[in-house]
């Protein structure tokens, strides 16, 4: 069991995809848990609160249902209201977080589940959003093998060691040169 002092992120593996002035950050995670598992921790307020940048005051798993969203680390009270637009369990889920599209989706392996986020962001702030996502899914994966490490996001994230080295890594990755500070 590591310690969350002892947690170093491992090497980029987030994606862009362009479409003109419209970037989305795509990060793909294989976990060793099944489907039910991971869709819980994507939908349950209880377990969002232990990895997600957002607290929710509902469950994310039904479709047509509003839930408010409220961004973790924000300088001021930020609360969205947000609609489930799909909610497939175990399999999809859609919804709008502010002005971000996300779509999870869980494909079934022989071993546990691939969990696909996809989420529109502004270009300039994706390498940024790529570094917090890829620690949010590390903290995810280690709260689903029982050794949970806290919740590690916004400010809090970018103090952390190496998300300043994701974040040039990933800026380098996807073309735009390094952060500027």
């Amino acid at each position: 069991m590591i310690t969350r002092e002892q947690y170093i992120p491992g090497p980029p593996s987030a994606k862009v995809q362009k479409d003109g002035d419209k970037w989305t950050l795509v990060l793909t995670r294989e976990l060793h848990h099944s489907p039910e598992k991971v869709w819980g921790a994507l939908t349950d307020p209880a377990q969002l609160r232990e990895w997600a940048p957002f607290d929710a005051d509902g469950s994310l798993g039904k479709a047509g249902s509003s839930v408010h969203l409220t961004t973790v680390g924000a300088p001021g009270p930020h609360v969205t209201e947000s609609r489930i637009t799909r909610a497939d369990a175990p399999k999809l889920l859609e919804y709008k977080w502010g002005d971000f599209d996300m779509r999870w989706q869980l494909e079934p392996l022989s071993n546990g589940t691939r969990l696909t986020l996809w989420t529109n962001i502004d270009r300039r702030f994706i390498s940024m959003g790529a570094a917090g996502w890829h620690i949010a899914l590390d903290v995810l994966d280690h709260l689903l093998s029982g050794e949970p490490i806290g919740r590690i996001v916004g400010p809090d994230a970018m103090q952390f060691p190496g998300w300043q080295r994701l974040n040039k890594e990933y800026a380098q990755q996807f073309g735009l040169g390094a952060p500027k500070w």
